[in-house]
Parts: structure tokens; sequence; C-alpha cells
């Protein structure tokens, strides 16, 4: 039988840190304003686990939400590691190089470089890169981004596929979920343009 009463925990006002019991643990911040954790032993380490808001989260729901994330940790579940999975979204070749165009342009004192950067992906790799996850670009993909520019326009070839490169490997540093996934097809050089009889980039 748990320490609180829902008739208890409807009637706290001081701020504090109220136990159930069994690691359930009310965080109270202001009167009918505050939220649950559940206190945890995993791996030799103590961890305290959100359940939700009071307001959303009554106390009999709060019990029941920390007695089957008990029962999971007991089971050797990772809870956060699973958690940070359920919430993480692959983002797209466009939301990537756009997030790393914002975090890097600080960085570059020219200006004309800073738009350059971004207006080359947009030109030339956004068209077919664009809206496909970062975790579905492969080797063929990328060849078929810089085909058209690969003879004709081969400086700007090689700066796109080096900012493509740059963006996939941001992507694989930001996000291990992806893991290998996109460990960089492209990441075998491809052959020189003026080396190549090739109409094509080639990675290998």
């Amino acid at each position: 039988m748990g320490k609180l009463t829902a008739m208890g925990v409807k009637n706290l006002t001081e701020p504090g840190r109220y136990s159930d019991g069994e690691g359930l643990i009310l965080k109270l911040a202001a009167k009918g304003k505050g939220s649950w954790i559940v206190r945890v032993q995993a791996n030799g380490k103590r961890r305290d686990i959100g359940l939700g808001s009071l307001s959303e989260l009554p106390l009999a729901d709060a019990r029941e939400a920390a007695r089957a994330l008990r029962k999971e940790v007991k089971a050797g579940v990772d809870v956060l590691a699973e958690r940070a999975k359920e919430a993480f979204i692959i983002p797209t070749f466009s939301d990537a190089a756009k997030l790393v165009h914002e975090e890097h342009k600080a960085a570059w004192k020219n200006g004309k470089h800073q738009a350059q950067w971004i207006n080359t992906l947009e030109t030339y790799a956004f068209p077919t890169l664009g809206d496909k996850l970062v975790s579905e670009i492969e080797g063929p993909a990328i060849r078929d981004a810089l085909s058209p520019i690969w003879l004709t326009k081969p400086e700007t070839a090689r700066r796109v596929r080096q900012r493509i490169g740059s963006v996939l490997d941001w992507a694989c540093a930001n996000h291990q979920e992806i893991g290998e996934v996109i460990l960089r097809c492209c990441g075998g050089r491809a052959r020189r343009q003026n080396c190549s009889k090739s109409k094509h980039p080639v990675f290998h």
C-alpha cells in the first residue's frame, strides 16, 4: 500500500518531493502542478526516470506506470535507451543539410562561402536527395545526383560531393541510432574526372 492518497495529493500545497514508496516520487511545484518520477537501480546506478505530469497522471496511474517500468528494468531493459529510440526521428537529407549549415556557418567568416555551401546542395543535391532519409542514401543515389555535372562542372561536382559527405558524416555523428546504414557509401573516392572516361562518378 502506498503512502500517498488521491485526496492527499490533491490537497498538497507545499513544493517538494513526496514519496509514495517503491521508488515512486511526486515532485510538486505548486498545488496541482508537478511530475511523477520513479527511482530505480540499473547496472549498479541509481536512476530517476520521469513518468509524466501530475495533471495527466493521477496517483493510481502513476503507480501502475511505475510498476510496469520497474518490471522492465528488472528484466534488463534499458528504459532510457528505449525511450530515446522511440523519440528518434531520422532526418531527410535536406533537413540534415540545413542543420549542418546552421551549425557551421558562424565559423565561416566568408559570407559568400556560407551562401555557396547550402546553395550548391539546394541546386545539385536536393532535387534527387532532398526528400530521402539520410539512412536511405547510398552510392547510386549520390552518383545520380552528381552525374549531370560530373564532366561539365567538375570542380562544382567535387565540392558538392564533399558537402554531401559532410552532411552524412554529421548524421552518423549526431544520430548513432542510424549506425552503419549510412557509414559512407560515398566514402570510397570517386575517380578523378580527368582520369576517367566514364560519364558518371564511380564510387569504389
